[in-house]
């Protein structure tokens, strides 16, 4: 085995960007476009994959569909930045170095951390050994496997009530009508709705033959069971899980400052509190705005990516960086191919009156999962394009920032 050590004797200003989702692209697409022509800055993305992943497609994936090949390496072409395929497997904060798949290091200058969060499959007994997650499109083409091998009457059991819940339960049971598709969970799908965004939401379900089971708890998943909190069991052949996530470990065995969920504290300008030469972003990181902590979406992931780069060149040239506010503006759901609701927001994220259904919500719904990869490529010709977003307001407001 060979073992690769960056060279220290460089006088560029080393970036790594640790993670390519949503949030992490925009970053490392930001940094490489706006300093391909600088010799004194050095900018390096790590991922496991060297295809992006449109998570907001994997629910289509686990039916079946053919996600696109969109190649990471392609995209930053031509900018100077590099491209390290590999796992992280360790990270010195205090040293500033990074470990990759256990034999390359990468120390750096500043870090942007972006390594997302993953399906926890370890809140419940039996989830990691009998169920299905949606964690990347690996994850998703094997459930369409198992899926396409179901027998006529099989039952699916989708587990969590939220969005990707809702998503996958919808179009599991359009692409595969022969099957029952049964969605369970402590919520009601489409909670954080408005009343007739919600119903609207249940009617499509009910259409489509989703049973649902809202105030109900798993206890435990078994190879043809889930078994609720109150004894009662949900006979299954498949069990997808989409009840919750939870943040990789490394960040609090590095020592970063973390929350009770293991995501990373930021000030406003989104640097790690206790490592301010480390940046959070997406998933990774907890991020305080007036209405509260984000939660993760792409829509939200993508701009702390962006302003997450942008801070680190003004830093670079020798000025503070601005703090991060943003408001949330809508929740776009599908509900299979033919069919929508989209809940606009106010930036808290509480729903507004207005909302979209049937076929022009489809095409407000495709537009926004489409739209990450065209934004990529426009803010690498054109990097100001992708800075900007809502600022949220009064409901984004922190006492003591500006």
């Amino acid at each position: 085995m060979t073992t690769q050590n960056e060279s220290t004797a460089t006088t560029a200003h080393r970036i790594v960007v640790l993670g390519a989702g949503y949030a992490g692209m925009s970053a490392a697409v930001q940094l490489a476009a706006r300093t391909k022509k600088r010799e004194d800055v050095q900018v390096t993305l790590v991922n496991p994959d060297e295809r992006f992943t449109e998570r907001m497609r994997l629910h289509m994936a686990a039916t079946g569909r053919t996600l696109a090949e969109l190649d990471i390496r392609s995209l930053l072409k031509g900018t100077g930045a590099r491209f390290v395929r590999g796992w992280v497997t360790g990270l010195d904060a205090d040293a500033k170095v990074v470990r990759v798949d256990d034999e390359l290091n990468l120390p750096y200058d500043t870090l942007v951390y972006a390594l997302g969060a993953a399906s926890d499959v370890s809140a419940v007994p039996g989830v990691e050994d009998h169920a299905y997650t949606l964690g990347g499109a690996h994850d998703a083409e094997l459930l369409a496997d198992r899926l396409a091998r179901l027998a006529a009457g099989g039952t699916v059991a989708v587990v969590g009530t939220g969005l990707t819940g809702v998503e996958s339960a919808a179009e599991i049971a359009e692409r595969h009508p022969h099957l029952d598709v049964v969605l369970l969970g402590r919520g009601e799908p489409g909670a954080a709705m408005n009343a007739k965004a919600r119903t609207y939401l249940r009617s499509a379900l009910d259409r489509l033959g989703v049973r649902v089971l809202s105030g109900v708890e798993v206890a435990k998943v078994l190879p043809d069971v889930v078994e609720l909190s109150d004894g009662a069991g949900i006979a299954a052949d498949v069990v997808l899980w989409t009840g919750g996530t939870r943040v990789s470990p490394m960040a609090a065995a590095a020592g970063l400052a973390v929350d009770e969920r293991g995501r990373i504290r930021t000030d406003a300008a989104l640097r790690s509190t206790s490592h301010p030469a480390v940046y959070a972003v997406g998933d990774a990181a907890a991020v305080h705005q007036g209405y509260g902590v984000m939660h993760g979406t792409c829509q939200g992931g993508m701009p702390t990516g962006v302003h997450a780069a942008m801070s680190i060149l003004r830093e670079l040239k020798g000025r503070q960086p601005k703090p991060f506010r943003f408001g949330y503006y809508h929740t776009p759901v599908s509900l299979g191919r033919n069919d929508a609701v989209v809940q606009f927001t106010r930036p808290d994220d509480s729903p507004r009156r207005a909302y979209l259904t049937g076929r022009k919500a489809v095409w407000y719904k495709e537009t926004v999962t489409a739209a990450p990869w065209p934004t990529f490529g426009r803010m690498k010709k054109i990097p100001a394009s992708g800075a900007f977003w809502p600022h949220g307001g009064r409901f984004t407001r922190i006492r003591g920032t500006r």
